[in-house]
């Protein structure tokens, strides 16, 4: 089972990157996928998450600047980020399990991907 996780860069603030990841070694569509990020010398905080049916939940953080969409018949997930600030460098990282609910703690996703590094200049 793998997650991998790309589309990150440098933009400039108030420009748009939209993250992929791609997942492999078993279906996710009962999976509840989600995207979370890690900024240097703080805890890793959850983004956004999808539920296989599509429903979605965000952080108050990223709320009407950041999307989350799936394709579930290619085990994708995206994150169409709009409008970043300099706040949302972070390296981001999408993460996968099987939930009724979307979770938002770390611990409640077994399967992680490497990680993309978003860098937004001021």
């Amino acid at each position: 089972v793998q997650l991998q996780a790309c589309g990150g860069g440098l933009v400039q603030a108030g420009g748009s990157l939209r993250l992929s990841c791609a997942a492999s070694g078993r279906t996710f569509i009962r999976d509840i996928m989600g995207w979370f990020r890690q900024a240097p010398g703080k805890e890793r905080e959850f983004v956004a998450g999808i539920s296989w049916n599509g429903g979605k939940y965000y952080s108050d953080s990223v709320k009407g600047r950041f999307t989350i969409s799936r394709d579930n018949a290619k085990n994708l997930v995206y994150l169409q980020m709009n409008s970043l600030k300099p706040e949302d460098t972070a390296v981001y990282y999408c993460a996968a399990d099987r939930h009724l609910t979307i979770a938002t703690t770390p611990g409640a996703y077994g399967y992680w991907g490497q990680g993309t590094q978003v860098t937004v200049s001021s």
